[in-house]
């Protein structure tokens, strides 16, 4: 099992997500973050605005799903034709165990 976490603009989460659900991969965390990338942020005149709003996406997949995942959140989460600075990044890493807490049952 893999964890993808996916950190997107905030205008393309509902996007993402429906085409996430669509393509069978319902489960997922939502969470409303802020940060800067390489950019160190937004510089409007002399104001630096360095905590821009993002969303994160989190979802525990098998590994043999995850170029699907990928290839929808690569899709729909880029801006325009060729995409742009802050645009996001996506983190793969690797899951050993998942428990779900009502049943005590290991396993997605």
């Amino acid at each position: 099992m893999i964890m993808i976490r996916a950190i997107v603009r905030p205008d393309k989460k509902d996007l993402i997500l429906n085409e996430l659900s669509g393509a069978g991969f319902q489960a997922a965390t939502v969470v409303d973050v802020v940060g800067r990338g390489k950019q160190k942020g937004i510089t409007v005149g002399d104001v630096i605005y360095d905590e821009i709003p993002k969303s994160l996406i989190m979802l525990v997949i098998n590994d043999g799903e995850k170029e699907d995942v990928l290839d929808i959140i690569l899709r729909h989460a880029k801006t325009g034709e060729t995409g742009a600075f802050g645009d996001g990044k996506i983190f793969v890493s690797p899951v050993d165990e998942v428990y779900t807490v009502s049943s005590s049952l290991a396993g997605l």
